[in-house]
């Protein structure tokens, strides 16, 4: 008598030997081949010899999906302070739901998590330096950033070109006849604190204002990307510039505008009678201020999707670098005309 594996599990040979039949057949009965043609009788025998020798047809497993995390350069309390980046994040938890991707979310505070999970691709969310991209190289070469580029020849990235915004900006006010137009905006710094990184609103601006002969240098005004840091450099220029305070001003993002809102309301400064206001982003709230904010519209969450969409690709097999530059839209609503 034949024996079976020490393991006790059967092979198909086995099966056939016992049923009288060829491998062949009772591969094609067990999988339900619609084009053999056998009798009821060798069927009855290749199933029965199976159940005896506890035979469980071996079935495709269905293909486990890639583990992917999610990394912030944010914090949880800082994301709340730029709804710009919870937007993206929103956008790519949205699109991992519908791929039924398992994500792991980890804000700029968990790095040092990152080591002990087993990942396979990577999002970054924000502006990541040298030291840190190559930390996340030794965790997978499949890696996406959002709102970043560091290196287009190597990695995917999803971005806005915002020497685009700017200029179109410009050119709206520049329309609309004003000639005294100033900026607020901010500037950020890696989290290792290794250098600070050049905001393209403010460089174009500076480029496309000298390119139109208005450029002034007392009308520029920088801080942090944030309402409070909004509201003060407006209150900073109402107080310096009082008379020659610029009719306009181009605002780095809606957390930005905010501020310059309530700073110009404070000092009962008219909007948009006295000074327009047009920020960046169109944050869901945007529509809703009083009066409602002029913005650039940025497609945050398509943002997010594009991402996990790339990501998905390399999975595919892709292996050459792609950069989507996704467009924006100016919408003009009561702060400025």
């Amino acid at each position: 008598m034949r024996r079976v594996g020490e393991s006790g599990m059967a092979t198909i040979k086995d099966i056939a030997e016992k049923a009288g039949v060829s491998i062949a057949t009772v591969s094609r009965v067990l999988n339900n081949d619609p084009l053999l043609s056998v009798s009821d009788g060798t069927k009855k025998r290749i199933f029965e010899a199976a159940e005896e020798f506890s035979y469980k047809k071996r079935t495709k497993r269905k293909k486990e999906l890639p583990k992917i995390t999610l990394v912030h350069w944010y914090t949880e309390e800082e994301e709340l302070n730029d709804l710009y980046y919870m937007s993206i994040r929103l956008g790519i938890e949205k699109r991992c739901e519908q791929q039924g991707l398992k994500i792991v979310k980890l804000f700029h505070s968990q790095m040092e998590e990152l080591m002990q999970e087993n990942i396979q691709g990577m999002i970054a969310i924000g502006k990541f330096s040298e030291r840190e991209i190559g930390l996340f190289e030794t965790i997978t070469k499949n890696i996406v950033f959002v709102d970043y580029s560091p290196n287009e020849d190597i990695f995917d990235a999803v971005v806005v070109d915002f020497e685009k915004v700017t200029m179109k900006v410009i050119d709206h006010l520049i329309e609309k006849e004003h000639q005294k137009i100033g900026y607020i905006g901010g500037r950020e710094t890696f989290k290792d604190q290794t250098s600070e990184i050049e905001d393209p609103r403010e460089r174009a601006f500076i480029k496309y204002i000298k390119e139109k002969e208005l450029f002034c240098e007392k009308y520029i005004y920088t801080g942090q990307f944030s309402v409070n840091d909004g509201y003060l450099l407006m209150k900073q220029a109402i107080e310096e510039q009082q008379d020659q305070l610029p009719t306009a001003f181009f605002v780095g993002n809606d957390a930005m505008a905010i501020g310059c809102l309530r700073a110009l309301h404070e000092c009962e400064i008219p909007v948009p009678e006295r000074v327009n206001i047009i920020g960046v982003n169109d944050l869901s709230i945007s529509q809703y201020l009083s009066p409602a904010l002029s913005t650039v519209k940025v497609y945050t969450g398509l943002m997010g999707e594009t991402a996990v969409d790339l990501l998905m690709e390399r999975f595919l097999g892709r292996n050459v670098a792609k950069k989507v530059i996704l467009s924006t839209k100016l919408n003009i609503r009561k702060s400025s005309f």
